[in-house]
């Protein structure tokens, strides 16, 4: 898969959980615009990282790998709470981050050894 197409599916499951969260909790935490936010941002980047723009998809990167890194503290007080469907909210989140990640780093790698040869 490409990066721009990982990203893409990321930045839509970000906004979709986010607003699951919000919608379903009975407190309706102001945190869960959170990923929100970052789902809206790789989204407006996502044309410039299908032309292969490399400042865009390393912007794409650090906000991807800042996701990853803040959901785990959500993920272990979900668990901590013993709710079932924010864990399940919050891997799916992590999951996606993580596989984008994965794809964005195999498109550099291979923009590397494309330069390469």
């Amino acid at each position: 898969m490409k990066a721009h197409q990982a990203s893409l599916i990321n930045a839509v499951l970000l906004i979709a959980m986010g607003l699951w969260a919000y919608f379903a909790a009975e407190s309706a935490p102001k945190t869960a615009f959170v990923p929100v936010g970052f789902g809206v941002v790789l989204l407006a980047l996502n044309p410039g990282i299908k032309k292969e723009n490399k400042v865009l998809a390393h912007i794409a990167v650090v906000l991807t790998l800042l996701v990853l890194l803040s959901l785990i503290m959500p993920l272990v007080g979900s668990i901590n709470r013993g709710n079932g469907m924010a864990v399940i909210r919050v891997g799916i989140m992590m999951a996606s981050s993580a596989f984008a990640m994965v794809c964005f780093i195999k498109s550099f790698k291979d923009a590397r050894r494309a330069r390469e040869t």
